[in-house]
């Protein structure tokens, strides 16, 4: 079935194979460009198809290439369109075909972990939990004309992005253009997508009456960090629940009045912290409609504690991928440059189910480095590249998932985990006060190190 030098990739260098290959298959360039066919708005394909702009997007967020100008120089030849067309390309891309693009692809990768049986062991069986958390990029170079004699920071977007803790994945996000809009103003996007049995796993930002009784109309659950702006009334006196690693903890039931005078009742679960948040923060109060036979004021602590997964996806995003590209300065196009960011994530968090599924949960949660993980890709694929041509990977597009899955778990058989274990650092050691030579701008190394005063 395989080729002597796929075979040998497949043994020495699994990780970069079962990304290409969940590349070919589940962003096969048809799909691409069916996409982009039935989202874009204001674009149309004529020469330069949406699936080659994605292709070099990609290599950037991989960072096999440090910027679009290098990765379409290394391969002009196969494009057949000049660069200022891809730039014109990338900076009119919809914010709509970004945001299917990641949550179409998310869909079948969420297939393929499932087959995999690689997915996390779930927060609350028989519900499913969703960490919604807003992301805004990084400001870009002054490049566009409108940019050059500002001063301020050029930000170019922001988006709401909603991630999937037992697959480890983003599945959806919601684009805004608009670097300083409120991440509320983008909440009457997410009701749509609300879910029977959702938990919404939320920060206060989104404490806000209006979408917390729509998840509840919708039949979903919250369990969200209280705004102080949200009024509510006391039902009760508080009930002391036991305690956590972090606190103590307390419960009451609490009513807020709908904007048609019906009562809604909610629990109150408060944590007061043994030690202050760095924000000087001495409590955690989290409202959640969630049942108390469904979930204690324990759990509805812990499943809150596993919003950091959310940020860390977005530490990582930024640490491992090249998820912000800075001279992007067009909104439309660093906005797609964190899609495809998001969906190379997504590509990861199915190599990672697929090693959960072969080596166990714990050694993957506690062991594998992302970092190390993507730093093995970006200096193993353009050689695989080279090596394997293009005909050796076009049986994975009409590959069925099922088998998809099989050649995972057996590439994951051959990764040897010792190449991606984390670092495992100290304490840190207090800051040394440097009050030694104040006045002498510069010292000489080499003659500390021999134990002589540095001449003045």
């Amino acid at each position: 079935m395989f080729s002597a030098v796929f075979q040998r990739f497949m043994n020495k260098s699994p990780v970069p194979i079962m990304v290409n290959i969940l590349l070919e298959r589940v962003l096969r360039p048809q799909r691409l460009d069916a996409i982009f066919d039935r989202t874009a708005t204001n674009q149309y394909t004529k020469t330069l198809l949406f699936s080659t702009v994605f292709e070099l997007m990609n290599l950037v967020v991989f960072k096999a290439f440090p910027s679009i100008n290098a990765a379409y120089t290394e391969g002009n030849e196969n494009i057949g369109v000049s660069i200022t067309s891809i730039y014109n390309k990338l900076n009119g891309i919809s914010i709509e075909t970004s945001a299917e693009l990641v949550r179409e692809t998310a869909r079948e990768k969420s297939e393929i972990i499932h087959m995999l049986g690689g997915a996390r062991k779930s927060l609350l069986p028989g519900y499913r939990v969703k960490m919604l958390d807003g992301n805004c990029i990084e400001a870009t170079e002054h490049q566009l004309d409108v940019l050059r004699k500002t001063k301020s920071g050029a930000l170019p977007g922001k988006s709401l992005v909603v991630y999937d803790p037992m697959l480890e994945m983003a599945t959806d996000v919601f684009p805004c253009e608009d670097g300083h809009a409120q991440e509320r103003s983008l909440l009457n996007q997410i009701l749509p997508t609300v879910e029977e049995n959702d938990i919404w796993t939320m920060d206060r930002n989104f404490c806000v009456r209006s979408f917390l009784l729509g998840i509840e109309d919708k039949k979903g659950y919250f369990i969200c960090r209280e705004h102080k702006g949200l009024k509510w009334e006391a039902l009760g006196v508080e009930q002391k629940r036991g305690k956590t690693e972090t606190g103590t903890l307390y419960e009451q039931w609490v009513k807020i009045i709908d904007d048609q005078g019906k009562v809604r009742k909610y629990r109150r679960v408060r944590l007061s912290l043994r030690t202050e948040t760095r924000d000087g923060e001495k409590e955690i109060a989290i409202l959640t409609n969630l049942p108390k036979a469904a979930a204690s004021a324990k759990l509805i602590a812990e499943i809150y504690r596993k919003r950091w997964s959310i940020e860390t996806m977005f530490q990582e995003l930024e640490a491992h991928l090249h998820s912000e590209i800075n001279a992007l300065g067009y909104p439309k196009a660093a906005l797609f440059g964190f899609c495809v960011a998001l969906v190379s994530y997504n590509v990861l968090a199915v190599v990672k189910a697929a090693l959960r599924a072969k080596h166990g949960e714990e050694i993957i949660e506690n062991e594998l480095s992302g970092y190390y993980l993507a730093g093995n890709i970006a200096r193993t694929y353009d050689g695989m590249m080279i090596a394997l041509p293009d005909e050796e990977w076009t049986i994975f597009q009409s590959m069925g998932n099922t088998k998809i899955a099989e050649i995972l778990l057996q590439l994951a058989g051959n990764v040897k985990l010792s190449k991606f274990r984390k670092s495992r650092r100290g304490l840190k050691k207090p800051p040394s006060k440097r009050d030694k030579y104040l006045k002498q701008p510069h010292v000489s190394t080499a003659k500390l190190l021999r134990g002589e005063e540095p001449s003045g």
